[in-house]
């Protein structure tokens, strides 16, 4: 939070803590207040006319001293006269101590009270956040086991399928015939002719 205030006619940045010079004032040792014409508070918000009405500025004065040497010269032409001076201002130093904004205390209390409040409602949810990541976890592995189960049934699924009874004396059939006479393309009729012409002409 700064303010800015006039002080001898001349305008300055404060903030409490802050040292500056201001034009001598016979006042001794006692608290001075300014009137600030602009306060900007710790929200980075900007407070101008009516609302500074009532805001001021304490300050305390911790001493004086003099500013830098002006050096002054007078010369008129033709005439040989000329004035050499020197003059160093008086200042008196005072420390800000602090900016009254009507409202800033209560805005901080309400805002601190509304701080103090969440961390206490953030407390007891600590402990269900740690049962709902096991929940979490719990219904993964409910989760992974239905397919852990379904990847065996799939795993298990390719065995051999039984033989038809049809199916079964057709392949016993070529099992007695053979494969060679399929290759051949000859089958057992054709022997049977053969042994017949055979016995014909044995007879």
């Amino acid at each position: 939070m700064y303010a800015v205030i006039k002080a001898g006619g001349k305008q300055h940045r404060v903030k409490t803590g802050d040292v500056i010079e201001v034009e001598l004032m016979h006042g001794g040792d006692d608290a001075v207040q300014f009137h600030p014409l602009l306060v900007v508070d710790d929200e980075n918000r900007t407070h101008v006319g009516k609302e500074l009405q009532k805001a001021t500025v304490t300050a305390k004065p911790v001493g004086e001293h003099k500013g830098d040497k002006v050096k002054v010269f007078k010369y008129r032409n033709k005439t040989g006269y000329s004035r050499r001076a020197g003059h160093r201002q008086m200042y008196t130093l005072v420390e800000i101590g602090e900016i009254k904004l009507p409202g800033a205390p209560a805005k901080k209390a309400a805002a601190t009270s509304a701080a103090k409040s969440e961390e206490s409602a953030e407390t007891p949810k600590a402990a269900p956040r740690k049962s709902t990541a096991k929940a979490a976890a719990a219904k993964t592995g409910a989760a992974a086991e239905p397919e852990a189960a379904a990847t065996e049934d799939e795993v298990a699924e390719p065995a051999p399928a039984e033989t038809p009874p049809a199916d079964v004396a057709e392949v016993a059939a070529e099992a007695e015939t053979g494969p060679e006479f399929e290759d051949a393309g000859t089958g057992p009729e054709t022997e049977t002719a053969e042994d017949a012409e055979t016995a014909k002409d044995a007879g």
